[in-house]
């Protein structure tokens, strides 16, 4: 009786482990925020549909002519997205490409278009990001992210012009599909001290359409799509650009630049 009752017991122990741990599975609805909503802030008109030239000082790394600056992710071979009429399409099956260049502290510039014909709803629509630093293969780093979210409901630390699943945008300042949308960002990268610990994190502050979305945002780490953010010691790190595997017709970008900025 004595060793069935110990067995018992143990099996009990098992079962409430066993419960807890499932209870405790991160999931990645436990970092998605849906409110309050970012009002809605309608943009003033483009001047015109062509797009400004960089600054003098400016490293273009798109110009609608070449991927030269850019090579995939996965294994650092050239990017294989499409070159076509002055745009560069994502191509889904080639996976993210980031630039040659590393860099640490920046400003940037980049234009991109959900397609007329989009289809889908919530992060199935048009989702695609800006990594302000990739750390790593896959989606490792910081990310802005890219969405159509014009009428598109999703979570709001997920729609267009977040710091994904960190910071909503101050506002939804996107325009409608078939539109060129602008990002202008300026990028402190965290500092680590020698044995990796954290001196001081990134930051991030960000215009949509010239419509301050993010505002000296002070990140908690990296971009998780399950679980909390955290940071991982890095040093220069590529801009990356997403090929995210949402069901919907690809995105297009244009007109990508960086000036790099002293440490602040």
């Amino acid at each position: 009786m004595r060793a069935a009752a110990v067995a018992a017991g143990a099996a009990a122990l098992t079962l409430v482990a066993g419960a807890a741990f499932a209870q405790a599975t991160p999931k990645p609805e436990d970092t998605e925020q849906w409110t309050p909503v970012p009002p809605i802030v309608t943009p003033g008109p483009r001047a015109s549909d062509k797009p400004d030239a960089p600054p003098s000082d400016a490293i273009v790394l798109f110009d609608g002519r070449s991927l030269d600056q850019w090579v995939t992710t996965r294994d650092k071979s050239p990017a294989r997205w499409v070159v076509a009429g002055g745009v560069l399409v994502v191509s889904k099956t080639a996976g993210n490409i980031e630039t040659k260049r590393r860099f640490r502290n920046y400003q940037l510039h980049l234009e991109w278009r959900v397609p007329r014909n989009v289809t889908g709803s919530g992060q199935a629509r048009g989702n695609s990001g800006v990594f302000l630093a990739s750390t790593g293969p896959g989606d490792a780093g910081y990310e802005l992210q890219i969405l159509d979210s014009y009428n598109n409901a999703t979570y709001v630390n997920g729609q267009a012009a977040s710091l994904y699943k960190q910071y909503p945008p101050l506002v939804n300042a996107m325009r409608p599909p078939g539109e060129w949308q602008t990002y202008d960002v300026v990028w402190t990268a965290p500092v680590f001290a020698s044995d990796g610990a954290l001196k001081s994190p990134a930051r991030v502050t960000a215009f949509h359409n010239g419509v301050l979305v993010q505002n000296d945002a002070v990140l908690a780490g990296e971009t998780l799509y399950i679980g909390k953010p955290v940071y991982r010691p890095y040093a220069d790190a590529p801009i990356k650009l997403q090929a995210h595997g949402d069901p919907s017709p690809p995105l297009s970008f244009r007109n990508i630049w960086v000036r790099e900025l002293a440490a602040p």
